[in-house]
């Protein structure tokens, strides 16, 4: 099993790829550039060279890139629109030159401009970014929660999907909390059936990359993407193990976005994640 936590590469991959070791993980993800604003940290071609070796002397893998907030592929606004398409052309080739196998982006907001307009923005800027794009990380789409006017249920990303013709460096990212945003009650293994059909019918399992796992503050059904910590909020321990034993959900990389106090309190989560699928083979 590939199982990690978002953390920081802000002092470096090499820094990073240690505390993924003290924390038993043996994937991770972490953010191109500021989260809440646009600046980029510039990796030396040195920095490149020995975080590939040390890649691959740790076997982490995948390493995932995940966009900043203020990316907004869908907005109505010339600025902000301009600036997405700016990030995600910029980020596709600076995750390509540090080895990331993913790269993962929120569709984007159509902010009240309604869902077909954002849709057909976001169309655009894939065409414009990613279609030229030739380099090996593969961009994920991450499903949401249906919060206000955010895109990005299955139907939206199998839409943005089929636009653009399919293309092999576009896939798609789950997320827990905010799949059970969307209705999904993984304390019901039925539901974890039905995801995975839908998933098929609509993007492909094919396609689906990976999952960021976290436990959700409300329950199935709200629209909200409030994080948890691991078995703490309504996914819980039951629902987890429905989730993450599933044969379409098993394989794919995890990575715990939940809100811990420190780094290393994700090393807890991850013994205590595996701790549980222990006791399942135990069983």
């Amino acid at each position: 099993m590939r199982l990690g936590s978002h953390l920081s590469v802000a002092k470096g991959f090499d820094q990073a790829a240690e505390i993924a070791r003290q924390i038993d993980a043996n994937t991770f993800q972490f953010f191109t550039r500021n989260p809440r604003g646009g600046a980029a940290r510039t990796i030396s071609l040195q920095e490149v060279a020995s975080w590939r070796q040390i890649k691959q002397k740790y076997d982490l893998a995948p390493i995932i890139g995940h966009l900043p907030y203020t990316v907004n592929m869908a907005a109505p606004s010339e600025q902000a629109y301009a600036f997405a398409k700016k990030v995600v052309a910029e980020d596709l080739s600076r995750m390509n030159a540090v080895g990331a196998e993913f790269l993962v982006v929120h569709p984007g907001s159509h902010a009240g401009s309604g869902r077909e307009a954002g849709i057909r923005r976001i169309i655009a800027c894939l065409s414009e970014t990613l279609l030229p794009f030739s380099g090996d990380t593969e961009l994920l789409l991450e499903t949401m929660a249906g919060q206000g006017s955010e895109i990005g249920t299955l139907a939206d990303v199998q839409e943005i999907m089929e636009a653009l013709g399919n293309p092999s460096q576009l896939g798609v990212c789950l997320d827990s909390c905010h799949l059970m945003g969307a209705g999904y009650n993984f304390l019901d293994k039925q539901e974890v059936e039905r995801l995975a059909a839908e998933l098929e019918s609509t993007v492909s399992l094919s396609r689906v990359r990976a999952i960021h796992l976290n436990d959700s503050k409300f329950p199935p059904g709200a629209h909200k993407d409030r994080h948890e910590l691991i078995g703490k909020g309504y996914l819980g321990k039951e629902g987890l193990l429905n989730l993450i034993t599933h044969p379409a959900i098993s394989s794919l990389p995890m990575i715990l976005e939940t809100p811990v106090a420190d780094y290393h309190q994700y090393g807890e989560e991850i013994s205590l994640i595996r701790s549980w699928l222990s006791e399942i083979e135990l069983s």
